[in-house]
Formats: structure tokens, sequence, C-alpha cells
């Protein structure tokens, strides 16, 4: 593991952003979490951290890889204390979907309140139908309940999965096609809010949503409709608050100005336009460290806009 990149040192980064938002830190949330997982930070993996704009800042959540040094990162929290055994399919699914596209890039996703929530299977290169991940035995039948509506709108190739095992639901993250990616039409936008039930969807935050390249969604083993869904534009410098769908309060814009961060050159952001059928709510995001091909794919970004 490269020098600097124990639990300590993650933890140090974690509780300076956290005191960057006056979010509630507390290092029995958050330590006792990084210690289980010693031995799979290492430099080259991504680490980001996030929270959702609004007044309050009750929660901040933060995402780090843990693989390779981790083969399992179930096996690890289990072993860990930070999950309880369960007979409930949310045990197995990660299994399944890496033994349909091993991976050796696997995240863990937590929050410095709520602790920990979820594991992340990235396959950016050896995406996933639909239809076969539906198949797996352990898979929520939601999956195929909705195939036609993902089918509907090109969503038909999963890049990355989330299994959330305090709530019990699963993340399906698409990339929008590259005819389409950045410039959705807003209409098609709307017509996907109004067929999985979301919110009324406020003319900014749709337009906002027309800049996505992913798309991602959320589903559960208790219900067969589309939980929440999730327009993401490309992760970028220099976000200007005043082009948010969403007016910001000074820690906020703080955070998206000024939140730590190892590699050359100005904070990298990533935001989504996030509905549910309660509320729709903007989500902001600040890498705290980046992957080489995460930061080849932002260069090369910031080149043909240049």
């Amino acid at each position: 593991m490269p020098e600097g990149m124990g639990a300590e040192w993650l933890y140090s980064a974690i509780e300076k952003s956290a005191r960057l938002v006056d979010a509630p830190f507390s290092r029995d949330k958050v330590w006792p979490i990084l210690s289980v997982f010693e031995g799979g930070f290492s430099d080259a993996g991504g680490v980001i951290f996030s929270l959702q704009a609004g007044k309050h800042v009750p929660e901040m959540e933060y995402s780090a890889q843990v693989s390779p040094g981790i083969d399992d990162p179930y096996a690890r929290a289990l072993a860990g204390g930070i999950l309880n055994e369960t007979d409930h399919p949310v045990s197995t699914v990660l299994a399944e979907i890496v033994g349909l596209a091993p991976t050796s890039e696997h995240y863990i996703d937590c929050g410095i309140v709520g602790g920990f929530k979820k594991i992340y299977a990235n396959f950016p290169h050896d995406q996933q139908s639909v239809a076969a991940l539906a198949e797996l035995p352990a898979m929520p039948r939601a999956v195929g309940h909705n195939a036609g509506f993902f089918a509907r709108h090109g969503l038909d190739r999963v890049a990355l999965i989330g299994v959330d095992y305090v709530n019990r639901t699963i993340n399906l993250y698409f990339h929008v096609s590259a005819a389409t990616a950045g410039k959705l039409d807003q209409n098609t936008v709307a017509a996907m809010l109004h067929e999985t039930g979301m919110s009324e969807p406020s003319d900014e935050m749709v337009a906002y949503a027309c800049k996505a390249y992913r798309i991602y969604t959320t589903l559960s083993w208790d219900a067969q409709e589309i939980l929440r869904i999730a327009f993401a534009p490309k992760p970028r410098r220099n976000i200007d608050p005043a082009e948010l769908p969403a007016r910001l309060e000074p820690r906020i814009e703080q955070f998206l100005r000024a939140t730590p961060h190892k590699y050359p050159g100005a904070l990298i952001n990533a935001t989504a336009a996030k509905w549910s059928p309660e509320r729709e709510v903007l989500d902001l995001a600040a890498h705290y460290q980046v992957s080489a091909v995460q930061m080849k794919a932002i260069e090369a970004e910031e080149g043909q806009a240049s």
C-alpha cells in the first residue's frame, strides 16, 4: 500500500471536508469503518465526498475505492462487524453480479452520520445487459419488471452497480449514448419522470438533467416500481454555483470551491439532478482523489472544451 494512504490518513481528509461545511462529524462513526477496510485504500483509487444542496447539512457521504487490495469487501464488512448476517437476497446479490461480470474495482459508500451503506462493483469495460442482470436469482424482480422502460429510453447497458445493505436497494448506473450525452431532450427527461411516477419537476432541474452523461436508478426487493432516478452530467472543474438549478448557501459553495484534493489543478466536482416520488434534489460531490483513468477522461474533456 502506498505510503500515506492508510485509514488514519483518509480519516483526516474526511474530517477536514466535514468540518468545512459544519457537518456533524464524529470519530466513533467514521473510524470503525475505515479501520475495517485498512489495506484497501491507495493513491491510485478514487475518493469522493458528497452532500445534497439545501439549508442544512445533516449528512456528508464519502465513497472510496477499496480494491484491488481487498478482493471481497462484503466479507470484510461482515468480519469487521459493520454488517450483520442476513438471509435476505441483498446478502448474495453482489457475489452473483461479480460472478457474471468479474471486476477488481469495488467502492464503499458511507455517511459520517449513517455509517456503512453500500458496496459498488464497477465494470466500465464489461458493461452488462439488463436482461442478463434480471436473470440473477438474487436480483430484485423490479429489474426485469422495468426492462421495457430501460429499453425504450436506451438504458440497456449497466456499467456500475451499487448494493445498499441498509435500505436493501440496488442502484443501476447507465451511460447515456454518445449521440445524446450532454444534450438530452427536455421532453424526454420529463416523460421519464412522469412514467416512473416521480415528483413534479421544476423546469430548471429538467434543463440541468439534459446535460447528463449517466443516468442511474434505485430499485428494491419490496416494490416493482423504480424508487428514484438521477441524471448526472460529467464531472468537471470550476463549476459555477450560478449555473446550478438550486440556490446554495455559502458553506455549500465553499464545499464546491475549497474541499481539499490530492491532484494538480482545480477541484473536480460532480453533480446529479435526482427525483423520488416525494421530491427533487441536487446532489453535489467533490473528488478528493481520482484514478488515472478518471483523470485521463476529465483532461480529454477539458482539451475538447478549450
